[in-house]
């Protein structure tokens, strides 16, 4: 399995933006679909977005369209999320995960077989 390690959370006052950060190790990165998802205090875990490893399909939850992009660099091993027009609603740990059995991506967290340890995001308002 990969290893995945995310970084860039923060505190942000509300509009401001962040860009997160998730970094594989121990396997080909190219080779997997990966998938943001957040979790606030008393919530369950809810999907973010989404990229493909072919044709680098994009998804996003309602919530945050038009103000998030996930985007891949293969050369190195990282996917990010850039967050823009943050809102206090938006605070939670965001998780990074990965799977290879997706291509195109994917918005269920059963899908996910790898995640990382989450990097918090607080936006005040």
């Amino acid at each position: 399995q990969v290893q995945l390690v995310e970084s860039g959370g923060g505190l942000v006052q509300a509009g401001g933006s962040l860009r997160l950060s998730c970094t594989a190790s121990g396997r080909t990165f190219s080779d997997y679909t990966v998938g943001w998802f957040r979790q606030a205090p008393g919530k369950e875990r809810e999907f973010v977005a989404t990229i493909g490893w072919i044709g680098s399909n994009t998804d996003y939850a309602d919530s945050v369209k038009g103000r998030v992009t996930i985007s891949r660099d293969n050369a190195k091993n990282t996917v990010y999320l850039q967050m823009n027009s943050l809102k206090p609603e938006d605070t939670a740990v965001y998780y990074c995960a990965a799977n290879t059995r997706f291509p195109f991506g994917s918005s269920r967290l059963t899908s996910y077989d790898s995640w990382g340890q989450g990097t918090q995001v607080t936006v005040s308002s």
